[in-house]
Protein backbone atom coordinates (compact mmCIF):
# COMPACT_ATOMS: atom_id res chain seq x y z
CA UNK A 1 0.00 0.00 0.00
CA UNK A 2 0.96 3.29 -0.49
CA UNK A 3 2.28 5.89 2.57
CA UNK A 4 3.83 9.19 2.35
CA UNK A 5 6.98 10.22 1.02
CA UNK A 6 7.18 6.37 -0.35
CA UNK A 7 9.87 5.84 -2.88
CA UNK A 8 10.85 3.39 -5.47
CA UNK A 9 12.83 2.62 -8.05
CA UNK A 10 11.87 1.10 -11.92
CA UNK A 11 10.77 -2.41 -10.06
CA UNK A 12 8.81 -1.39 -7.27
CA UNK A 13 5.69 -0.10 -6.03
CA UNK A 14 4.57 3.18 -8.93
CA UNK A 15 7.73 2.54 -10.56
CA UNK A 16 6.76 -1.02 -11.81
CA UNK A 17 3.47 0.15 -13.68
CA UNK A 18 5.99 2.01 -16.26
CA UNK A 19 7.48 -1.25 -17.58
CA UNK A 20 4.00 -2.18 -17.21
CA UNK A 21 2.71 0.31 -19.96
CA UNK A 22 6.43 -0.34 -21.72
CA UNK A 23 5.39 -3.76 -21.85
CA UNK A 24 2.11 -3.06 -23.66
CA UNK A 25 3.73 -0.42 -25.82
CA UNK A 26 5.96 -2.92 -26.87
CA UNK A 27 3.28 -5.36 -27.83
CA UNK A 28 1.32 -2.73 -29.72
CA UNK A 29 4.39 -1.83 -32.06
CA UNK A 30 4.08 -5.50 -33.28
CA UNK A 31 1.07 -5.21 -34.27
CA UNK A 32 0.75 -4.98 -38.52
CA UNK A 33 -1.35 -2.00 -37.65
CA UNK A 34 0.21 -0.01 -34.64
CA UNK A 35 -1.21 2.95 -33.62
CA UNK A 36 2.25 4.32 -32.17
CA UNK A 37 5.09 2.51 -32.43
CA UNK A 38 7.68 3.05 -29.40
CA UNK A 39 11.14 1.62 -30.29
CA UNK A 40 12.71 1.77 -27.03
CA UNK A 41 9.49 -0.14 -24.83
CA UNK A 42 10.83 -3.72 -25.50
CA UNK A 43 14.67 -2.18 -24.58
CA UNK A 44 13.44 -1.42 -21.20
CA UNK A 45 11.15 -4.61 -20.89
CA UNK A 46 14.34 -6.70 -21.99
CA UNK A 47 17.14 -4.78 -19.82
CA UNK A 48 14.88 -5.18 -16.71
CA UNK A 49 14.29 -8.79 -17.06
CA UNK A 50 11.91 -11.18 -15.36
CA UNK A 51 8.72 -11.13 -15.94
CA UNK A 52 8.64 -7.76 -17.96
CA UNK A 53 11.04 -9.74 -20.58
CA UNK A 54 9.01 -13.37 -20.66
CA UNK A 55 5.96 -10.94 -21.39
CA UNK A 56 7.73 -9.84 -24.68
CA UNK A 57 9.08 -12.85 -25.52
CA UNK A 58 5.64 -14.65 -24.79
CA UNK A 59 7.11 -16.55 -22.20
CA UNK A 60 4.30 -15.30 -19.64
CA UNK A 61 1.01 -16.66 -21.11
CA UNK A 62 -0.96 -16.00 -17.98
CA UNK A 63 -0.08 -12.57 -17.08
CA UNK A 64 -2.75 -10.17 -17.11
CA UNK A 65 -1.40 -8.28 -20.13
CA UNK A 66 -1.54 -11.07 -21.85
CA UNK A 67 -5.45 -12.29 -21.36
CA UNK A 68 -8.12 -12.75 -23.46
CA UNK A 69 -9.96 -9.48 -22.31
CA UNK A 70 -7.77 -7.07 -20.10
CA UNK A 71 -4.83 -7.52 -22.06
CA UNK A 72 -5.71 -7.22 -25.08
CA UNK A 73 -7.91 -4.22 -24.28
CA UNK A 74 -5.25 -2.53 -21.88
CA UNK A 75 -2.74 -2.65 -25.17
CA UNK A 76 -5.16 -1.26 -26.98
CA UNK A 77 -5.90 1.81 -24.31
CA UNK A 78 -2.05 2.10 -24.03
CA UNK A 79 -1.64 2.20 -28.20
CA UNK A 80 -4.52 5.02 -28.09
CA UNK A 81 -3.02 6.85 -25.22
CA UNK A 82 0.70 7.04 -26.80
CA UNK A 83 -0.68 8.51 -30.24
CA UNK A 84 -2.51 10.97 -28.60
CA UNK A 85 -0.04 12.55 -26.42
CA UNK A 86 2.58 12.16 -29.39
CA UNK A 87 -0.42 14.04 -31.56
CA UNK A 88 -0.28 16.86 -28.93
CA UNK A 89 3.65 17.61 -28.69
CA UNK A 90 3.74 17.42 -32.17
CA UNK A 91 0.72 20.41 -32.37
CA UNK A 92 2.85 22.12 -29.83
CA UNK A 93 6.05 22.36 -31.16
CA UNK A 94 4.19 23.36 -34.67
CA UNK A 95 2.53 26.05 -32.65
CA UNK A 96 6.28 27.09 -31.88
CA UNK A 97 6.64 25.49 -27.82
CA UNK A 98 9.75 25.41 -27.52
CA UNK A 99 9.79 23.90 -23.47
CA UNK A 100 8.54 20.43 -22.67
CA UNK A 101 7.53 19.48 -19.15
CA UNK A 102 7.23 15.54 -18.88
CA UNK A 103 5.61 14.98 -15.18
CA UNK A 104 6.19 11.39 -13.65
CA UNK A 105 8.31 10.49 -17.12
CA UNK A 106 8.79 7.12 -16.33
CA UNK A 107 9.92 5.65 -19.36
CA UNK A 108 8.30 7.97 -21.71
CA UNK A 109 11.17 8.24 -24.63
CA UNK A 110 9.50 11.17 -26.55
CA UNK A 111 12.46 12.93 -26.13
CA UNK A 112 14.12 10.38 -28.06
CA UNK A 113 12.07 9.23 -30.54
CA UNK A 114 9.71 12.60 -31.78
CA UNK A 115 10.90 15.49 -34.01
CA UNK A 116 11.62 17.97 -32.63
CA UNK A 117 12.27 21.71 -33.39
CA UNK A 118 15.60 23.06 -32.92
CA UNK A 119 16.26 24.91 -29.84
CA UNK A 120 13.27 22.38 -27.58
CA UNK A 121 14.15 22.00 -24.54
CA UNK A 122 12.71 19.17 -22.37
CA UNK A 123 12.31 18.61 -19.09
CA UNK A 124 11.52 15.20 -17.42
CA UNK A 125 10.86 14.81 -13.59
CA UNK A 126 10.73 11.62 -11.71
CA UNK A 127 12.09 9.67 -8.89
CA UNK A 128 15.56 10.04 -9.71
CA UNK A 129 16.23 5.86 -9.58
CA UNK A 130 13.55 6.09 -12.42
CA UNK A 131 15.35 8.54 -14.78
CA UNK A 132 18.79 7.02 -14.05
CA UNK A 133 17.43 3.33 -15.15
CA UNK A 134 15.98 5.01 -18.46
CA UNK A 135 19.59 7.00 -18.92
CA UNK A 136 21.25 4.33 -18.62
CA UNK A 137 19.56 2.00 -21.32
CA UNK A 138 20.01 4.60 -23.91
CA UNK A 139 23.20 5.84 -23.09
CA UNK A 140 25.12 2.22 -23.15
CA UNK A 141 23.75 1.69 -26.45
CA UNK A 142 24.58 5.42 -27.64
CA UNK A 143 20.88 6.64 -28.49
CA UNK A 144 20.46 10.34 -28.17
CA UNK A 145 17.84 12.83 -27.26
CA UNK A 146 16.63 14.63 -30.42
CA UNK A 147 16.00 17.59 -28.05
CA UNK A 148 18.10 19.22 -25.40
CA UNK A 149 17.10 16.53 -22.27
CA UNK A 150 17.04 17.78 -18.83
CA UNK A 151 16.17 15.33 -15.74
CA UNK A 152 14.83 16.67 -12.57
CA UNK A 153 14.90 14.10 -10.04
CA UNK A 154 12.28 15.37 -7.43
CA UNK A 155 9.01 13.56 -5.74
CA UNK A 156 6.11 15.24 -7.43
CA UNK A 157 4.56 15.83 -3.74
CA UNK A 158 7.45 17.94 -3.01
CA UNK A 159 8.44 21.70 -4.36
CA UNK A 160 8.78 20.38 -8.20
CA UNK A 161 7.63 23.83 -9.29
CA UNK A 162 11.01 25.41 -7.48
CA UNK A 163 13.33 22.16 -8.81
CA UNK A 164 12.18 22.70 -11.97
CA UNK A 165 12.87 26.83 -12.12
CA UNK A 166 16.45 25.83 -10.74
CA UNK A 167 17.14 23.13 -13.84
CA UNK A 168 16.15 26.27 -16.46
CA UNK A 169 12.72 26.10 -16.85
CA UNK A 170 11.97 29.55 -17.65
CA UNK A 171 8.37 30.90 -17.31
CA UNK A 172 8.01 34.04 -19.03
CA UNK A 173 7.96 31.22 -22.13
CA UNK A 174 5.37 29.06 -22.96
CA UNK A 175 5.45 25.84 -22.35
CA UNK A 176 4.14 22.18 -23.10
CA UNK A 177 3.02 19.91 -20.68
CA UNK A 178 2.19 16.42 -20.30
CA UNK A 179 0.52 14.32 -17.24
CA UNK A 180 0.26 10.89 -18.51
CA UNK A 181 -0.45 8.42 -16.51
CA UNK A 182 0.10 10.04 -13.35
CA UNK A 183 -2.99 11.76 -11.31
CA UNK A 184 -4.58 8.44 -9.83
CA UNK A 185 -0.82 7.80 -8.06
CA UNK A 186 -2.06 11.20 -6.55
CA UNK A 187 -4.14 11.93 -3.62
CA UNK A 188 -6.42 14.52 -4.37
CA UNK A 189 -4.79 17.36 -2.34
CA UNK A 190 -1.80 16.86 -4.23
CA UNK A 191 -3.63 16.77 -8.15
CA UNK A 192 -5.12 19.75 -7.13
CA UNK A 193 -1.50 21.44 -6.54
CA UNK A 194 -0.41 19.76 -9.63
CA UNK A 195 -2.40 21.41 -11.89
CA UNK A 196 -1.95 24.79 -9.73
CA UNK A 197 1.97 24.52 -10.36
CA UNK A 198 1.72 23.70 -14.45
CA UNK A 199 -0.86 27.55 -13.93
CA UNK A 200 1.35 28.81 -12.00
CA UNK A 201 4.17 28.51 -14.23
CA UNK A 202 2.58 28.25 -17.88
CA UNK A 203 2.86 31.52 -19.45
CA UNK A 204 0.17 32.69 -22.35
CA UNK A 205 0.05 30.22 -25.38
CA UNK A 206 1.34 27.22 -23.04
CA UNK A 207 -0.38 23.43 -23.79
CA UNK A 208 -1.61 21.17 -21.44
CA UNK A 209 -2.49 17.17 -22.04
CA UNK A 210 -3.78 15.38 -19.08
CA UNK A 211 -4.74 11.81 -18.52
CA UNK A 212 -8.07 12.30 -16.52
CA UNK A 213 -10.47 9.29 -14.83
CA UNK A 214 -13.04 9.09 -12.61
CA UNK A 215 -12.73 7.46 -8.85
CA UNK A 216 -13.79 3.51 -9.12
CA UNK A 217 -16.95 3.45 -6.79
CA UNK A 218 -15.73 3.16 -3.33
CA UNK A 219 -16.88 -0.32 -2.68
CA UNK A 220 -15.70 -1.96 -5.98
CA UNK A 221 -12.23 -0.60 -5.02
CA UNK A 222 -12.49 -2.13 -2.13
CA UNK A 223 -13.60 -5.77 -3.57
CA UNK A 224 -10.31 -4.51 -6.26
CA UNK A 225 -7.85 -4.38 -3.27
CA UNK A 226 -8.80 -7.32 -1.47
CA UNK A 227 -8.54 -9.37 -4.03
CA UNK A 228 -5.23 -8.22 -5.31
CA UNK A 229 -3.95 -9.05 -1.55
CA UNK A 230 -6.04 -12.46 -1.81
CA UNK A 231 -4.12 -13.39 -4.70
CA UNK A 232 -0.55 -12.69 -3.79
CA UNK A 233 0.62 -12.02 -6.78
CA UNK A 234 3.40 -9.55 -6.97
CA UNK A 235 2.12 -8.89 -11.02
CA UNK A 236 -1.08 -7.59 -10.02
CA UNK A 237 -1.23 -4.88 -7.41
CA UNK A 238 -2.37 -2.09 -9.73
CA UNK A 239 -5.30 -1.04 -6.88
CA UNK A 240 -2.59 -0.71 -4.07
CA UNK A 241 -0.86 1.74 -5.79
CA UNK A 242 -3.68 4.33 -6.61
CA UNK A 243 -4.99 6.59 -4.13
CA UNK A 244 -8.59 5.90 -6.16
CA UNK A 245 -9.34 10.27 -5.91
CA UNK A 246 -9.76 12.79 -7.99
CA UNK A 247 -10.08 16.92 -7.00
CA UNK A 248 -11.96 18.26 -10.01
CA UNK A 249 -12.06 16.65 -13.58
CA UNK A 250 -9.36 18.48 -15.75
CA UNK A 251 -11.02 19.97 -18.59
CA UNK A 252 -13.13 21.82 -16.07
CA UNK A 253 -10.16 22.61 -13.49
CA UNK A 254 -8.31 24.17 -16.56
CA UNK A 255 -11.41 25.73 -17.90
CA UNK A 256 -12.12 27.66 -14.87
CA UNK A 257 -8.62 29.27 -14.85
CA UNK A 258 -8.73 30.89 -18.43
CA UNK A 259 -7.48 27.71 -20.31
CA UNK A 260 -9.62 26.60 -23.21
CA UNK A 261 -10.26 22.97 -22.25
CA UNK A 262 -11.37 19.97 -24.49
CA UNK A 263 -11.73 16.60 -23.46
CA UNK A 264 -12.16 12.85 -24.87
CA UNK A 265 -13.65 10.62 -23.60
CA UNK A 266 -10.87 7.78 -24.13
CA UNK A 267 -13.87 5.32 -25.77
CA UNK A 268 -14.54 7.33 -28.15
CA UNK A 269 -11.44 7.66 -29.25
CA UNK A 270 -10.58 4.06 -29.39
CA UNK A 271 -13.52 4.15 -31.64
CA UNK A 272 -12.20 7.44 -33.65
CA UNK A 273 -9.06 4.94 -33.94
CA UNK A 274 -10.86 1.93 -35.26
CA UNK A 275 -10.03 -0.24 -31.97
CA UNK A 276 -13.18 -2.32 -29.98
CA UNK A 277 -14.56 -0.97 -26.86
CA UNK A 278 -14.88 -3.43 -24.47
CA UNK A 279 -18.47 -4.10 -23.09
CA UNK A 280 -19.77 -2.30 -19.67
CA UNK A 281 -19.44 -5.06 -17.66
CA UNK A 282 -15.93 -6.11 -18.15
CA UNK A 283 -12.80 -5.06 -15.72
CA UNK A 284 -11.47 -3.59 -19.21
CA UNK A 285 -14.73 -1.47 -20.19
CA UNK A 286 -15.00 0.09 -16.98
CA UNK A 287 -11.21 1.05 -16.66
CA UNK A 288 -11.68 2.33 -20.13
CA UNK A 289 -15.44 3.83 -19.04
CA UNK A 290 -13.86 6.14 -16.49
CA UNK A 291 -10.57 7.12 -18.84
CA UNK A 292 -10.56 10.88 -20.92
CA UNK A 293 -8.09 12.42 -22.67
CA UNK A 294 -7.61 16.36 -22.08
CA UNK A 295 -6.05 19.12 -23.96
CA UNK A 296 -5.97 22.64 -23.20
CA UNK A 297 -4.48 25.73 -24.44
CA UNK A 298 -3.56 29.02 -22.09
CA UNK A 299 -5.14 31.80 -23.10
Amino acid sequence: MRSDGDSWDITTSVGSTALFVATARALEARKPDPLAVDPYAELFCRTAGGDWEAVVEGNLPDHQLLSSDFGEHFVNFQGARTRYFDDYFTRAAEAGVHQVVILAAGLDSRAYRLSWPDGTKIFELDQPQVLAFKSYVLSQRGIRAGAERREVAVDLREDWPQALRDAGFDPDQPSAWIAEGLLIYLPADAQDQLFSGIDSLAAPGSHVAVEDGAPMPAEAFEAAVEAEVAADDDSRIFHRLVYNERHAPADQWFGERGWTAVATPLADYLRELGRPVPGPDTEAGQMIARNSLVRAVKG
